[in-house]
Parts: C-alpha cells; structure tokens; sequence
C-alpha cells in the first residue's frame, strides 16, 4: 500500500531581520514552526538590535530582495505571505513589482507595516509610507498596523485614535481608502481591557482582551 507524505504549508516573510531573535524574519519562522508549518524568508533590512533597542537600521539592496523572492517562487509553493519592514521606497516598490507581476504565487498576502520599533526606532523611511499606502495596502488580502502606523496610512494629519470607537472608524476609512480587510490593533490604548478591531467590506468585528503589564515587550509591535 502506497502511503501519501503529508506536506506543511509554506509560509513566506519578507520582513527585516533581529539578530536578537524576538522580531522580524527570526520571530516570524519561530511562530511559522509553532504553528506546523514551513518558513521560508527573505531579508529586506538588516538591524542591529537587541531587546533594548535599535541600533542600526540598513536597507538591502532592492534587487537582491527581488532576486530573493522570485528564486522562492521558483521552488516552493506557498500558501501564504508575511510583509514586514520594508526599510526604504526602493525596497517597497520592488516588493510590489514582484507581487503585481505574480501575485497568484503568494498566497494570502498580510501586509503588517512596520514603521517605528515598540522601543520608538524609526524602521520605515518616510518615501516608503507612500508606496504601502498606494500600492502595497491594495495588494494585500489583509493589513494589520498598530494606532501611530493606522494614522500614518491613512494621512491627512489624521489624529492617533484615542479610544474603541475611533479604532473602528479608522478600520472603517483603511477599508474605504483601499485596504481588502484591515486589523487595526489597539495596544497602544491605555485600558485593562484591549480592543482589536477587523473591517472589511462585509462589516466590522470588535475582539477583546485583557491587558498584560508586562515591560517584555520586544517584537510586540505594541499588539
């Protein structure tokens, strides 16, 4: 009797990279594994930092994260794909040329826009904001920024949002201005009980749940 070898599902992080190993690229294939399945990886930005913070931030040459992607493509199949920090507008545009031109191959496509370190190291250079809103974020099946990089996408001198109800107007205008879905996190609101919120064109859903204090806050993204 011929028995059939079960595969894992390939998942995919073009993301920047920790050395300490508690965010970007080395968190994303540590949870990939948690959860069962096949991490794959490719470097947009290299950082020196720790748990302490971000000492250095340097983009990777924008051909070289293209000519990452595509020899994954090439090779594996995959279900689907993580966009972290993107560094600068080269890398980003590079990263959505890829995308257009194969986007059948990426699978589901989460876009979480990493702008500024939970330490407050700026990660995103501001010529990139543009590409994620206008390109990347219409890519994406879904995009999950934390309040400061919601505000940010949705420009305009949009105010931070100060409570629940504003975290779901601003998911509500993200929809409006393009995203498929998108999950606005609400960490960086200062209640016991925090609120997550996910809208997209079928409407909009509230998740809750209490607040650890906890100063162990590396590669959290303030939720």
């Amino acid at each position: 009797m011929q028995h059939t070898v079960m595969q894992p599902p390939v998942t995919f992080s073009i993301a920047g990279s920790d050395p300490s190993g508690g965010a970007g690229t080395q968190a994303d294939l540590k949870t990939f594994c948690a959860l069962g399945v096949y991490g794959a990886a490719a470097l947009a930005g290299l950082t020196v930092q720790n748990t302490q913070g971000v000492r250095q931030a340097v983009a990777v040459d924008p051909q070289l994260v293209r000519d990452q992607i595509d020899t994954v493509l090439d090779d594996l199949p995959i279900a689907a794909t993580k966009l972290g920090m993107l560094s600068n507008a080269a890398v980003a545009n590079a990263v959505a040329d890829v995308i257009e031109q194969r986007r059948e191959e990426f699978g589901l496509v989460v876009l979480d826009p990493v702008m500024v370190a939970t330490s407050g190291d700026r990660l995103l250079e501001e010529d990139a904001v543009d590409v994620i809103r206008t390109r990347l974020m219409r890519l994406a099946d879904i995009v999950t920024p934390n309040l400061p990089e919601t505000a940010v996408l949705l420009g305009d001198d949009v105010p931070t949002a100060r409570n629940a109800n504003d975290l779901e107007q601003q998911a509500r205008a993200l929809v409006s201005a393009g995203a498929r879905s998108a999950l606005v996190k609400g960490g960086h609101l200062d209640d016991d009980v925090l609120t997550d919120v996910l809208a997209s064109a079928e409407g909009v859903t509230r998740f809750a749940s209490p607040r650890i204090r906890t100063r162990n806050t590396h590669g959290t993204d303030a939720r």
